[in-house]
């Protein structure tokens, strides 16, 4: 019998299980710390006696074994048990950070370890990312997978905001050795919540050829499908170019035209709550086309680089910079939600892999040819050049059919290691997922 105490308990949604409980909750700490922990480690270089160059250095430090190593780390997690590739992620990242906290707090770290430290912490992110987007993938089922995924996304994108603000002041409160403890902290308290995932739903993989193996046959299920490795291809050249335009521009133009660092700095808040909003509209928005609503919405990802070229003035700006987070959101849920519906299960990680090196493989190279680029044609041009390949790669993407035609299924396919098996879902059509 149920209790008057019981009754008045607030139940979790059906689609909320353990295991997504348990993701949604170590995203959010993760992301908490990991937002603060990015400018900690560019004034530790500062305060440290580094100039602009070296905080590049560290930051490319990060994002070279991130590159390097990221298909790999999709073969071991579809190869693994996924939660045990995260947690082991998870003590990697704490245990560098921990490092790099000592180094700031007991003295002047050199450049050299800061880049060494910060490189294990991309190393663990190779190898993590691919694992939590399976792991994520593969605990939601049936018509509410795009609710879920909203939700998650919009935890995420609220801690990234939450944690940018909160860093900032405390690096400036307490220095950024202890931001930087806090996080070696956080992964620790994440990679215990992941260690108590349930993988016990997921069928033993079968034992395969060795890695080189398993990417051929995660190469094969990306390149046979062309909405993945088209919009794959898109976001490449997209997030390249954005990319540029925000590390590199629109501080220059904010110096220039609009105030300083306080107007731009409002601007990326912005844009962050826009995309915790675009996560709120997508619990209830449920397209059909769902690759087609999603890549609708990223032709606006084209208006903060014009904004800046114009320049507009910042009210202007902080206004597009949140409706693009709003739009841009919208994709992220409607991607999600595909890859969900049409990957097999034991495939997720090595997909999502091929996924994150598209989305970052080129940012490095755009963002080292941003200056030549200003140099030899102008700050403005530059803007309007970021501006015009977002919309031609964006416009480009929807002459795949599948992209125009991909719907929203009454059942979703997950592959097993012993075949392929149809679970229905969508009992209630007009539910909003």
């Amino acid at each position: 019998m149920t209790s008057a105490a019981d009754s008045r308990r607030p139940r979790r949604p059906d689609w909320a299980g353990r295991n997504y409980s348990l993701l949604t909750a170590a995203a959010f700490v993760t992301n908490l710390g990991s937002q603060g922990a990015l400018i900690a480690a560019a004034f530790a270089v500062l305060e440290a006696g580094g100039d602009s160059g070296d905080v590049g250095l560290v930051a490319a430090a990060r994002t070279l074994p991130l590159v390097l190593f990221l298909l790999i780390g999709g073969a071991v997690a579809d190869r693994l048990p996924r939660h045990r590739v995260m947690v082991a992620a998870n003590a990697l990242n704490c245990l560098s950070q921990a490092a790099f906290a000592v180094l700031v707090l007991t003295g002047t770290p050199r450049l050299w370890q800061m880049m060494l430290l910060t490189a294990l912490g991309g190393t663990g992110q190779a190898f993590f990312s691919p694992a939590a987007e399976g792991m994520l993938l593969s605990s939601v089922r049936g018509e509410q997978a795009g609710r879920a995924f909203a939700v998650f996304r919009m935890a995420m994108q609220g801690a990234a905001v939450g944690g940018a603000a909160l860093g900032g002041a405390l690096v400036a409160a307490v220095g950024p050795g202890w931001v930087l403890a806090a996080d070696a902290a956080a992964f620790a308290v994440a990679g215990a919540l992941r260690a108590l995932l349930d993988v016990s739903h997921i069928p033993p993989r079968a034992a395969g050829g060795g890695i080189l193996a398993d990417l051929r046959e995660g190469w094969r299920e990306f390149a046979g499908r062309p909405w993945l490795w088209g919009i794959v291809v898109q976001f490449s050249i997209a997030n390249a170019v954005v990319g540029a335009a925000d590390a590199v521009y629109g501080p220059l133009v904010a110096r220039d035209h609009l105030g300083g660092a306080g107007p731009w700095g409002l601007a990326l808040g912005l844009f962050g709550a826009g995309t915790v909003v675009g996560a709120l509209l997508m619990t209830r928005y449920k397209p059909r086309r769902l690759l087609l609503a999603g890549t609708l919405c990223v032709f606006p990802l084209a208006l903060p680089s014009a904004a800046l070229a114009v320049p507009v003035p910042a009210g202007v700006l902080c206004a597009v910079m949140f409706v693009t987070g709003v739009t841009l959101e919208v994709f992220g849920v409607s991607w999600m939600t595909a890859l969900h519906q049409e990957i097999p299960e034991e495939k997720l990680s090595r997909v999502s892999a091929y996924d994150w090196f598209g989305s970052v493989a080129l940012v490095p190279l755009a963002t080292a040819l941003a200056g030549p680029s200003e140099a030899a044609f102008g700050r403005t041009a530059s803007l309007w050049g970021c501006a015009t390949l977002v919309v031609v790669v964006t416009a480009a993407v929807l002459c795949v059919p599948d992209v125009r035609d991909l719907r929203r299924r009454s059942a979703y396919v997950t592959g097993t290691a012993q075949g392929t098996e149809r679970i229905t879902a969508e009992r209630t059509a007009g539910e909003p997922g």
